[in-house]
């Protein structure tokens, strides 16, 4: 375990701080800069994410070049790719299946996109979440059917719906399955399922959005179709480089790793979108108030939410159909839209949260004792289960599951803290009978069942997840990159930094500690963010936001410090706010000096 930085023991978090590197990542850091020639900074923000020195120029310049291997090392990928072939030599009407969440709103404009360029109609379905809820069910692949489709695409979906897709059989579609959830023993009996984490898949790529994975198949489709001649001079192979926008938007919503290829998708990606050439993207940038270049932050905070806006409290499918769409005009009405409904959802969200954060505080009792948080209400809305799962994990410091009930059924979502499996578990739930359906990720999870079954799902995550929870808090701390003072916070450094990035899951952003600042200004702002300002010994000044924590003890702690010295760690990023350019510090926790001299 590497040293205490700052010798703090116990934040106003309750946690400690601690060096990111240990001796031997400072030994690596050293080398870094003396070898190399990068800045001190720099070189410990790489060496605290693994990076040999000798690797240090390629992870600074990641390249699809030399990070995507050929996709046909994946499960069924070749299958899959003969039967599109068939389907575009054969003018078949291919129906599109997919999820209601950003990646499969972006699987499913990747696809459809590329099967409009080779010339071949297709039927895009987004199922409803409250009335159809996730994946494949058999009203709709009927009707798709009696709409001509004859063969049925899932994307980011299907990998666990056995009775839906024997359903498209019998209505004699083919089916191809493009996912990445986790998957169990058996699959359902389909002409190809491409899932990296699949049991019998070995390409390593598990860390692959599902957009991520039909890039992968289009990209094995383009080449096929290449050596059969079906591009000419007439009708030119569309250009998928072009596409990742897609691909970047969905792998930093979806939170998977940004490491190896995900890295890579996501740099060029970005690189895509400051083109501004994709009409739906343009006009929800625009309407989300989005300064400055597109970054990670952008797409996981501010397009994100807004396209499953759609999802969850209104039409599902308009996020696929934003960006998909060509005309400017509609492409701002329905941007609009997204931007209205995220508005609602988030009246929504905190009043649920309100009503959900009172049931786990009673449920956990003033010692605060047990290793999950499950929570359930009569006339919650489904479509916020995620966030306020979300929210009570973050505040709880525990994983949370919320669930609304209608009459005696239940529909929810889990969120997970680092260490901690819950699509294992909630999969465990389904085969103890303590569950319907369900299953996901390690950090996030849907789960459906009854109101009787809600004390034994309870009693089961205790069981089985008390230990790893346990280990996880245990181990917890806030990892610190370096200390600065305020008057090195400067744009240029900023912009120096995120050549390590793009930063986000499996790529952390750096955390900065500004030791002993003098708390000059502090107040409450919005919806209970804090906003302040800080100042070193030698007069400059830092400027900050912490979000949501007015009411939690470290906003409270902060309220009353002004004027005091105070230790402030948090990530820095660049404000542009009225066409200028000032560091802002994103405060994630503090401490009090004195106690820790």
């Amino acid at each position: 375990m590497t040293r205490l930085f700052l010798g703090v023991e116990h934040s106003l978090r309750g946690r400690p701080w601690r060096d990111r590197l240990d001796v031997e990542g400072q030994g690596r850091a050293e080398a870094m800069a003396q070898l190399y020639g990068h800045s001190e900074l720099l070189a410990r923000v790489l060496a605290g994410r693994g990076v040999l020195p000798e690797a240090s120029e390629a992870f600074l310049n990641p390249s699809l070049r030399d990070l995507m291997p050929d996709p046909s090392i994946m499960q069924d990928m070749d299958a899959a790719v003969a039967r599109l072939v068939r389907a575009v030599e054969a003018g078949e009407t291919v129906a599109i299946f997919g999820d209601y969440d950003v990646d499969g709103a972006c699987s499913s404009a990747l696809l459809a996109e590329f099967l409009s360029a080779c010339g071949l109609p297709f039927l895009l379905h987004i199922p409803d979440r409250i009335f159809e809820g996730y994946g494949p069910n058999s009203e709709a692949i009927k009707a798709l059917a009696q709409r001509g489709a004859t063969l049925l695409v899932t994307v980011d979906c299907g990998t666990t719906s056995h009775e839906a897709l024997a359903e498209a059989g019998r209505q004699g579609m083919d089916v191809l399955v493009l996912d990445h959830h986790q998957a169990p023993e058996t699959l359902p009996v389909v002409e190809a399922l491409v899932n990296p984490n699949r049991q019998d898949d070995l390409s390593g790529l598990g860390a692959l959005c599902a957009t991520g994975v039909v890039f992968m198949v289009l990209v094995a489709l383009n080449r096929a179709l290449r050596a059969k001649g079906f591009w000419t001079d007439t009708r030119k192979a569309p250009d998928l480089l072009a596409s990742l926008d897609l691909v970047a938007l969905a792998t930093v919503a979806d939170v998977v790793p940004l490491t190896g290829l995900n890295r890579a998708f996501v740099s060029k990606g970005l690189m895509v979108m400051r083109g501004r050439g994709r009409p739906g993207l343009r006009a929800l940038f625009d309407v989300a108030g989005a300064d400055g270049p597109p970054r990670p932050y952008h797409l996981g905070f501010l397009i994100g939410p807004r396209i499953n806006a759609g999802g969850r409290i209104g039409d599902a499918a308009l996020g696929a159909k934003l960006l998909l769409i060509q005309d400017e005009t509609e492409a701002g009405q329905i941007a609009t839209e997204l931007d209205r409904l995220n508005r609602e959802r988030q009246a929504i969200e905190a009043a649920t949260l309100a009503e959900a954060e009172g049931e786990a505080l009673a449920a956990l009792g003033m010692s605060e004792q047990g290793a999950v948080i499950v929570v359930g209400g009569d006339n919650w809305h489904p479509g916020v289960m995620g966030l306020v799962a979300a929210r009570l994990k973050e505040r709880l410091r525990r994983p949370a599951f919320s669930i609304a009930f209608t009459g005696e059924n239940g529909t929810g979502s889990g969120r997970s803290i680092t260490g901690v499996d819950l699509g294992r578990v909630v999969r465990a739930a389904v085969e103890a009978g303590v569950a319907i359906k369900g299953g996901g990720h390690a950090m996030a999870a849907g789960v459906s069942l009854t109101r009787s079954q809600l004390g034994d799902f309870r009693a089961f995550l205790e069981e089985k997840l008390g230990p790893d929870v346990e280990r996880a808090k245990a181990q917890e701390s806030l990892l610190i990159d370096a200390a600065l003072t305020a008057g090195a916070a400067k744009p240029a450094m900023i912009e120096m930094i995120e050549r390590a990035g793009p930063f986000g899951s499996g790529n952390p952003e750096p955390v900065f500690v500004f030791p002993a600042h003098r708390l000059v200004d502090v107040a409450e702002v919005g919806t209970g963010h804090v906003r302040l300002r800080a100042k070193a010994g030698d007069g400059s000044m830092i400027s900050g936001i912490a979000f949501r924590i007015a009411a939690e003890p470290l906003g409270q702690a902060l309220l009353k410090a002004r004027g005091e010295p105070i230790h402030l760690a948090g990530t820095l990023a660049i404000d542009r706010w009225g066409g200028g350019e000032r560091v802002q510090l994103r405060l994630l926790d503090a401490a009090i000096p004195q106690l820790h001299r």
